[in-house]
């Protein structure tokens, strides 16, 4: 296998543990017989500072040319100005944008050797496997109308979000969440705010229609509200979760805190051709740029490296090689090795490079 990856490390500690996920995927090309040919560009506040831009034309077509894109994390406090003209996180939306990534997943599956780093009691967690499917790129962060208005006669500022969706951004998604449970445990919760918001009552309309071609899998409807509050109490319950871009945005967040940090979970975002085969996909871990702990090697590369599983999985169709890393990073976390972020008092701190040169030698 040959090809060609795109490395956008970005700001923060995305550039740390960017560095360690190509290493693992370098050693697995070696281990395995491939060939990946590595390309890095600019992306979000860093890009700002070079180019005036989050992503500039040319890295986005950088982007579709390549098989698929490791991405490390976007913006800081150094380009947190609500006036800016350019956010750094706008170079996420343009790329998911341009380059058709409608379906963000994110597995939440704790490791029952982390237990203790989670919030919830052990009895919560146990079980917990379930995957949130949320749509891209629609909702409230692209519809239009969107920005501030100044009211020149009365002086007054307002600020406007449209929350937008077609039947057709809801069939794709709901769609995909149905083929992604058929395998699993075959169960479906559609997250929306249906007693509230049209966009909501469609959605609910849509998810209800496409179930009737799945049969065997089983659908439930839960208001948001609803759902972030069976996360804690019932995580278990769970199986696939499918929602709309800003629901899932939070809601994806909270589930994280599960599995007891942040650092340990990855993400794929994914095209036209998700489940089908070979598709395009941006992937990177769901953490933020941290950049309270930026340059200082402790950040927790398995976020990265299990998103790299996901690279090779959606992307390159080598689930071989996806499933020796997933099964590395469990026998790394299962002996004992340990991150800042995981680590109880008296434990032995590894540095970011120090777990990723522990999971590789476990490969």
């Amino acid at each position: 296998m040959n090809a060609h990856i795109i490395t956008l490390p970005g700001d923060g500690i995305g550039p740390e543990v960017t560095r360690e996920g190509v290493r693992v995927l370098e050693h697995i090309a070696k281990r395995f017989g491939h060939s990946f040919e590595f390309e890095e560009h600019l992306i979000g506040g860093c890009a700002i500072d070079a180019t005036g831009e989050a992503l500039t034309s040319a890295t986005l077509d950088a982007c579709k040319r390549a098989d698929a894109v490791l991405l490390g994390a976007v913006g800081g406090p150094k380009w947190d100005d609500p006036h800016a003209k350019t956010r750094p996180e706008a170079g996420l939306l343009g790329l998911r944008k341009g380059l058709g990534l409608f379906a963000n997943l994110r597995p939440v599956k704790p490791h029952p050797a982390l237990a203790y780093a989670s919030p919830l009691k052990p009895e919560k967690i146990a079980g917990v496997d379930f995957v949130v499917v949320r749509e891209l790129t629609g909702g409230l962060y692209f519809g239009k109308p969107q920005g501030r208005f100044d009211d020149a006669e009365g002086g007054k500022t307002r600020a406007v979000d449209t929350l937008e969706y077609s039947d057709v951004e809801i069939k794709r998604i709901v769609d995909l969440a149905f083929r992604l449970a058929a395998p699993r445990r075959a169960r479906v919760t559609s997250v929306d705010k249906a007693n509230v918001l049209a966009s909501s009552r469609l959605w609910r309309e849509i998810a209800t229609e496409t179930a009737r071609a799945y049969p065997n899998v089983k659908l439930d409807h839960l208001l948001v509200d609803t759902c972030a509050m069976r996360l804690v109490a019932a995580p278990a319950s769970f199986d696939v979760i499918v929602t709309e871009n800003m629901f899932g945005d939070i809601l994806t967040d909270e589930a994280a805190v599960l599995v007891g940090s942040m650092g340990l979970l990855p993400s794929a975002s994914l095209g036209s051709h998700a489940l089908k085969g070979v598709a395009m996909g941006v992937y990177e871990p769901i953490h933020g740029s941290a950049p309270d702990i930026a340059g200082k090697a402790i950040a927790n590369p398995i976020g990265t490296i299990l998103s790299t599983a996901m690279l090779l999985r959606y992307s390159l169709n080598l689930g071989q090689e996806a499933d020796a890393i997933e099964r590395a990073v469990e026998r790394a976390i299962g002996d004992g090795c340990r991150t800042a972020d995981i680590a109880r008092e008296g434990e032995r701190v590894l540095s970011t490079r120090e777990m990723a040169d522990e999971i590789m030698a476990r490969l």
